[in-house]
């Protein structure tokens, strides 16, 4: 019996990485027929992009894996490009950053939820599935970043062009206003030094080529959000709550401003969700239960992943190590990087 079968090319090009990301063009949705004839192979791919080297990588790479079948003669794939059918997301106006295929947004109401430990991990969580990644810290008056990535007595340098190198970080790219401060020091700034800051982080930094570029903004529906949604075009948003209603009523503000812009809300992460006793695995709901799922499903948004209370993720973002580079071993770790894979596929 002949090993040249509809199986084996699925099992064969599930072995294809899309550019950039963890999974297969296959759970992808890429492949959308193949034929086999004797020894040889005819394979239809679709592909919604308009960089025409992903298809070319995706094709090579394709060709290569389906050659590696038992007693495969010719093999000929063929990609269907489509531009993608919307426009970068966000105001009318808004703009991409060069160089940068997606930029996310994580946002909150409020502050407490642990939103900066959220976008820290998601960011390193993207870089270890091999993405370029750069995490701008655009909470201008309480930088946290600096401090979650470590290196606070480092100092941005300018490139021949005058453009801000950002600190490099665990293999991630780091701009925040606290590699700018000295300890303790303030930023005293009226709201005009703050959009032009923020403006500066986002335009005039050398990010370079990135997959992905974080944001992670400061709580609430102020300044900085609205200048970021009017003036940058974001694949998504995503939104850090924890479960009791207090939090979850904050968390509607931010999505009402996301929905008002046109940005696409791509889940809720329901950080702090319960506490595993070490000892005995008892589980307590410290700030109640299910919070966050409902609000998913009221707006109809998928629940990324609930994050527990770990000491871990308080002690590494403390000393510059957050959890998933620290203790990639960890709970919170591994639902970090199950967010960061629900987001890939969100905006892929």
């Amino acid at each position: 019996m002949s090993s040249i079968n509809q199986d084996s090319i699925r099992q064969a090009l599930s072995a294809v990485k899309y550019p950039g990301f963890s999974r297969d063009i296959v759970s992808f949705g890429l492949l959308r027929g193949a034929t086999v004839n004797d020894a040889d192979i005819d394979v239809q791919l679709a592909l919604s992009t308009n960089d025409t080297a992903i298809a070319k990588k995706i094709q090579f790479d394709a060709v290569a894996a389906l050659k590696s079948i038992p007693g495969v003669g010719r093999v000929e794939v063929k990609i269907d490009i489509q531009a993608p059918a919307t426009a970068p997301a966000g105001s009318v106006g808004a703009q991409r950053i060069e160089g940068i295929r997606h930029v996310i947004a994580v946002a909150s109401g409020k502050g407490g939820v642990g939103k900066s430990t959220v976008a820290a991990n998601l960011a390193l969580a993207l870089a270890r599935s091999g993405a370029k990644v750069g995490l701008c810290d655009c909470d201008i008056y309480g930088p946290s970043i600096a401090l979650m990535f470590g290196g606070t007595n480092e100092r941005p340098t300018a490139d021949d062009e005058n453009r801000i190198i950002p600190i490099e970080r665990h293999g991630v790219a780091v701009m925040s206003m606290g590699y700018l401060l000295d300890d303790g020091s303030p930023a005293v700034l009226r709201g005009p030094m703050v959009t032009r800051y923020t403006q500066q982080f986002l335009r005039q930094v050398a990010w370079g080529e990135l997959d992905y570029l974080i944001l992670d903004l400061p709580p609430g529906t102020g300044d900085i959000q609205l200048t970021i949604v009017q003036t940058v075009a974001l694949s998504g948003a995503l939104i850090v709550t924890t479960p009791q209603e207090v939090a979850l009523i904050d968390a509607r503000k931010a999505v009402a401003m996301f929905g008002k812009t046109n940005v696409p809300i791509l889940g809720i992460v329901e950080n702090m969700s319960y506490f595993l006793c070490p000892g005995d695995g008892q589980r307590y709901d410290i700030f109640g239960t299910g919070g966050g799922g409902r609000e998913a499903a009221k707006l109809q948004v998928p629940l990324l992943g609930e994050v527990p209370i770990e000491p871990l993720v308080r002690q590494s973002g403390d000393t510059g190590r957050p959890a998933v580079e620290a203790h990639p071993e960890s709970a919170a770790a591994e639902i970090f990087r199950g967010i960061a894979e629900k987001i890939q596929q969100a905006v892929a």
